[in-house]
């Protein structure tokens, strides 16, 4: 999963992507570099950040999704926490809603329903103006799976089918550096336990400037891609990347490696 940001001031890559025909150029590189499935956001969600508006969101995001689904053969999601963007991005071709919210909007679940789109559930406590100070936890893996549960829960009763549903532990959101790391450390636990696919999210995170000494978001590619072969080897299958082609090189060697028979006997 490609992430195309088309926000002013998302951490990595804000304003880069702001101009509609610079996304479509960048979302066509992704696509060259082996991207499956191409991330619009309209909004950060980075700690601290401030909430935009559904209309200054959907501005940002609707025509960048209706351009890309008339110029790509290629899947496209929205990265949206609002319903009303969520239904606009839907009507202009978007195939999948990345919810980081997990269904916390009332109306989401109920505008993804009836469309046969794809839902991506992210674990997140409160806001990204808050989360970082709601990061107590008894089991952070136990507690993660039970409220990913409950969210899980929600789309089983708007009628959504379990198909239709990946699942996101939320690296980052409302966790500390060692929480990120134990819950990629324990993937397999939250997938045996939930049922469903896991999509992994550690792009250029805090954390891995922090384990690599404190480099700043731009140089922290090598350690995504580390951190996805670790997370792949846990049982994550989907991942959330800005540079594709080193994430799906990697990704690709390590898959043919860990399925080779040798590895069963």
């Amino acid at each position: 999963m490609g992430i195309l940001n088309v926000t002013p001031d998302s951490f990595s890559d804000g304003g880069r992507f702001f101009d509609p025909a610079d996304a479509i150029a960048r979302a066509r590189r992704m696509a060259e570099e082996g991207a499956d499935l191409v991330d619009v956001g309209g909004e950060s969600t980075r700690p601290g950040a401030p909430a935009v508006t559904a209309d200054e969101e959907a501005a940002r995001v609707v025509p960048v999704v209706r351009a890309l689904r008339a110029a790509l053969d290629l899947p496209v999601s929205v990265d949206t926490r609002k319903a009303a963007v969520a239904r606009e991005a839907l009507a202009a071709g978007a195939d999948v809603v990345n919810d980081v919210s997990g269904l916390a909007d009332p109306g989401m679940a109920s505008v993804v329903a009836p469309s046969g789109a794809g839902l991506v559930l992210m674990h997140m406590r409160g806001t990204p103006e808050t989360m970082q100070g709601l990061t107590d936890y008894g089991d952070v893996v136990d507690d993660v799976a039970a409220e990913l549960a409950g969210s899980l829960a929600r789309a089983d009763a708007a009628g959504i089918a379990r198909e239709r549903v990946v699942l996101d532990p939320g690296i980052g959101f409302a966790k500390t550096a060692e929480q990120n790391l134990a819950l990629i450390a324990s993937l397999d636990r939250i997938q045996a336990r939930l049922g469903r696919p896991l999509l992994l999210g550690v792009s250029r995170k805090s954390f891995i400037g922090s384990l690599l000494g404190g480099v700043p978001a731009e140089a922290r590619d090598a350690g995504t891609t580390g951190a996805c072969v670790a997370g792949l080897a846990r049982g994550a299958r989907l991942f959330r990347v800005h540079d594709v082609r080193a994430a799906r090189q990697a990704l690709d060697v390590a898959w043919t490696i860990l399925r080779n028979p040798a590895r069963s006997r």
